[in-house]
């Protein structure tokens, strides 16, 4: 019966890592990869999440940064795709002289600051989430949308899980991160 007990108890250690990190990697995913993804709590839960992986022996800070960061990737590769799907679509349906303008204006600020843009927005609630689409849909450059996608995910995501892995794991900051 002991034996049983240990078995259970070795596939549920290794259960609990798992769901942790297809919990991170999916909140972060819809975040920035759909527009009702908007509202969750992105850099809050990279925060915690490397706080987490600092505390919980079972959970590696690595892997949770892989994680965070595959999934700030390809979220916002599907919301530059379907930008630059359906939103192209919708908007080149749109006859109107201001709204024309307007679809202008963003082709033009999205050539000129985009890739500035994409990185920076990664850092701004809720910006980030609307940023890969309108992006898609202004025709901005996929390899330019790339390259800021690539050093966004890794600053943005990795950056701040890292940084609450630190917080936890280091006295000095510890101290510093609970008067904060």
């Amino acid at each position: 019966m002991t034996t049983l007990a240990a078995s259970f108890d070795s596939q549920l250690s290794t259960l609990a890592p798992l769901l942790f990190y297809l919990i991170v990697g999916g909140v972060i995913f819809i975040e920035t990869g759909f527009f009702f993804g908007f509202f969750l709590p992105g850099s809050s839960v990279l925060l915690s999440a490397g706080v987490v992986a600092a505390a919980v022996d079972g959970i590696d800070i690595t892997a949770t940064v892989l994680v965070i960061v595959l999934a700030a990737f390809f979220g916002n590769q599907v919301g530059f795709v379907t930008g630059r799907v359906v939103g192209r679509r919708y908007l080149d349906k749109r006859t109107s002289p201001r709204i024309r303008k307007v679809i202008i204006s963003a082709e033009r600020f999205y050539e000129k600051t985009g890739w500035w843009a994409v990185v920076a927005a990664r850092f701004i609630p809720w910006v980030r989430t609307f940023v890969p689409p309108i992006a898609g849909a202004s025709k901005m450059n996929y390899y330019t949308f790339l390259s800021a996608n690539i050093l966004g995910a890794v600053l943005w995501g990795g950056g701040i899980s890292i940084a609450g892995y630190y917080t936890v794991s280091i006295p000095e900051i510890q101290t510093f991160a609970y008067a904060i």
